[in-house]
């Protein structure tokens, strides 16, 4: 009795735009994320002054005010990523981002003014933020380029790359003093 052997394939990865990508379902998938991270970025933006405003450490006053341009910066790249799609650039709620700007804001009203516990809290809720923006991104980024879409993969790994260091950035400001001095208070 001879068995035979079916051969897998290993399907292509995409070299170029696979022609009608933007009528498939992943393409519209692809563009709802892009508008539902597009609504992230715009609220952060309106949260962060907030943030900044509440922080008493100065490193994370002008971490909170670098962060702000940065998220600017965010929107006009996303804005950019939806022309280049030909699309609107329109925001859908994100859920997600709403929920961590809540959890941001009860910090604000449950810890102490001038405090590093309320500093050791920001820098939480910004890390959370972080963490979420860089899934978001990275995740973008392979369906680009498993589309074909390197112009837009591009620019979304440059924004991946600053949320990666934006989070750098605030647990060096954690490490450096804030969570030892709030674990004194």
């Amino acid at each position: 009795m001879a068995t035979t052997v079916k051969s897998k394939k290993t399907p292509k990865k995409p070299t170029g735009n696979t022609g009608k990508m933007e009528d498939s379902e992943f393409h519209k998938f692809f563009v709802d994320e892009l508008k539902d991270i597009y609504w992230a970025e715009k609220h952060l933006a309106k949260a962060l002054p907030k943030m900044k405003k509440a922080a008493t450490s100065p490193e994370l006053v002008q971490a909170f005010e670098k962060h702000t341009q940065e998220t600017e910066q965010h929107i006009v790249t996303l804005e950019e990523v939806f022309s280049l799609l030909d699309e609107k650039a329109a925001a859908k709620k994100c859920e997600a981002m709403a929920g961590l700007l809540e959890e941001a804001n009860g910090i604000i009203e449950e810890t102490e003014k001038g405090t590093m516990i309320r500093d050791a809290g920001l820098i939480l809720a910004a890390q959370k933020v972080e963490h979420y923006e860089i899934a978001t991104y990275g995740t973008l980024k392979v369906f680009a380029e498993n589309m074909g879409h390197d112009d837009v993969a591009a620019l979304l790994s440059q924004t991946l790359e600053n949320e990666k260091a934006t989070d750098v950035a605030l647990t060096e400001i954690a490490e450096s003093t804030i969570n030892a001095q709030a674990a004194t208070e």
